[in-house]
C-alpha cells in the first residue's frame, strides 16, 4: 500500500478515538525497551527488536506440554469494545471522562452494549489453537462489576467457547496489580493482554504474559507500546 494513504488512513483512525480510556489505571511500570505502538508500526512497518511471535509459534511452543489453563484480557484483546465505550462518552460525559467512574455506565456496557463489541480474529486463532490442546480458557478483565452482565454468554457464543467459565471482573487500581491474584487462583500458565499491566500482572503470578497489538483506533489512549516489557508480541494482532 502506498505510504501517503496509509498514514492518511492511520490518521483517520485516530480521529475516531479522540477520548482517552482511563477505567483501567494500572500502576505505573518501568519500561525495558523503548516499544512501539500500533499506529507507529503502521506507519514504519514492522520493527525487528520486537520478540514477535504467531499464533502457530505459540502452538509450536506448547506441542508435547499437556493441557494447561490460560488466560485473556477482554477489551482490546479478544474484543474490540470502543463502540460500547464511544456510545458511553456520549452518553453520560461528552465533555470528559466522569463516564468511565459512573456505575451506571459499566451497567450499559456489561449488560447491554457488550453485544456492540467486535470480535478480534486473532483471538479467535489463539482460542481455537488452545481448545484444541484442550486448555482450559479464562476471561479476567480490569473492568468495574455489575450486577449484571452478558460478556460470559456473548464470548461463549462468538468464541465457540466449549467449557466456558465465568467472566472475571477484576476492576482496576493505581497501586496494584488486580489481575494477579486471579492469574494466581486459577493456576494460569500464560495470560494474553494488550496493557502493560496484563504483561506484569502474569509475571507477577509466575505465568508467561505475551501482548497482543490494541487497535489503533482503539479508544484507550494513548496506545499502548508493543515489546516495552520484552514481551511476546503476537503479529499482526490488532484485529
Amino acid at each position: 500500500m502506498n505510504k501517503n494513504i496509509t498514514l492518511l488512513a492511520v490518521g483517520s483512525l485516530f480521529a475516531l478515538s479522540t477520548f482517552s480510556s482511563t477505567a483501567f489505571a494500572d500502576p505505573k511500570v518501568t519500561p525495558t525497551h523503548p516499544g512501539y505502538s500500533t499506529i507507529q508500526i503502521l506507519e514504519m512497518g514492522q520493527p525487528k527488536d520486537i520478540n514477535w511471535v504467531s499464533v502457530d509459534d505459540i502452538a509450536a511452543k506448547l506441542k508435547g506440554k499437556p493441557p494447561m489453563a490460560v488466560g485473556f484480557d477482554i477489551d482490546d484483546t479478544v474484543l474490540f469494545s470502543t463502540p460500547g465505550f464511544y456510545r458511553g462518552q456520549q452518553e453520560f460525559s461528552p465533555n470528559s471522562f466522569s463516564y468511565l467512574h459512573n456505575q451506571k455506565f459499566w451497567d450499559k456496557m456489561n449488560c447491554d452494549w457488550e453485544k456492540f463489541s467486535l470480535p478480534k480474529e486473532t483471538a479467535k486463532k489463539l482460542i481455537e489453537m488452545h481448545q484444541k490442546r484442550g486448555d482450559k480458557i479464562y476471561f479476567i478483565t480490569g473492568r468495574t462489576a455489575s450486577n449484571c452482565e452478558i460478556s460470559t454468554q456473548y464470548l461463549k457464543d462468538v468464541f465457540g467457547i466449549k467449557d466456558m467459565h465465568k467472566v472475571i471482573f477484576a476492576g482496576s487500581s493505581k497501586t496494584e496489580f488486580t489481575k494477579t491474584p486471579y492469574i494466581k487462583e486459577k493456576n494460569i500458565k500464560m495470560y494474553y493482554g494488550d496493557s502493560d499491566g496484563d504483561i506484569v500482572a502474569a509475571r507477577q503470578a509466575g505465568a508467561e504474559g505475551i501482548r497482543i497489538m490494541r487497535a489503533a483506533n482503539s479508544s484507550n489512549r494513548p496506545i499502548a507500546k508493543n515489546g516495552i516489557l520484552g514481551e511476546e508480541v503476537v503479529i499482526n494482532s490488532q484485529y
